[in-house]
């Protein structure tokens, strides 16, 4: 990974480890490989850790990374959970706001003609898409609805050879929420995907 991108990622906000960031980023590079012309997506966003990550790859390889996200935070985020911040509420709406924090990110990195921002929620965005895509990554609402619904929206959109990421896999319920490792297992027992890494709690996998 590009050196100068690589620190940008590791020094912005947000909850990916190092290791599982650069296996991010070796995943999709692997993904440009496999399918020609195809662009990647990722499922939240937060404050664009993940998308310089992508991104990097995403301009290695001439691609496009669509980040979508509402930006209005997950339920874990929200007040009274453990992964709320406080100063990512905008005092004017008292809701959260990351799209600035995102935005800003994105532009210091030098990736703004590669990362394209989707402002919206994964099922209205998820409804009308078609295109085919190399890479999707998963890292959207942890809870059981939004997850299994983004899987149920967009794994489909994943080609052949493409590959499928999904963050936040815990298989002893001890380390974490169970829908990220559900929905993981519905990949694999489709049969449509089988796994071809696995870095801490990134499972990547790929499609028949």
């Amino acid at each position: 990974m590009d050196t100068r991108l690589r620190a940008a990622a590791e020094a912005a906000r947000g909850f990916m480890p190092p290791d599982e960031g650069l296996a991010l980023h070796d995943a999709a590079v692997d993904a440009a490989r496999r399918v020609a012309g195809a662009p990647f997506l990722e499922i939240g966003a937060y404050c664009g850790k993940s998308a310089i990550y992508l991104g990097a790859a995403a301009l290695a390889a001439d691609r496009v990374l669509f980040s979508l996200d509402h930006h209005r935070g997950s339920e874990e985020n929200q007040a009274g959970w453990e992964w709320h911040e406080p100063d990512l509420v905008d005092p004017e709406t008292g809701v959260m706001d990351t799209l600035p924090l995102f935005r800003r990110t994105i532009f210091e990195a030098g990736l703004e003609s590669t990362v394209v921002a989707v402002v919206g929620d994964s099922p209205t965005v998820g409804a009308i898409w078609t295109t085919q895509l190399a890479f999707l990554f998963i890292d959207g609402g942890h809870g059981a609805e939004p997850a299994h619904r983004d899987y149920d929206l967009w794994s489909a959109h994943v080609a052949s050879g493409g590959l499928l990421a999904i963050h936040d896999v815990f298989p002893d319920p001890a380390d974490g929420g169970r829908p990220p490792y559900e929905i993981y297992c519905r990949a694999i027992e489709s049969g449509r995907f089988s796994q071809r890494s696995a870095t801490g709690s990134l499972r990547v996998l790929v499609r028949s």
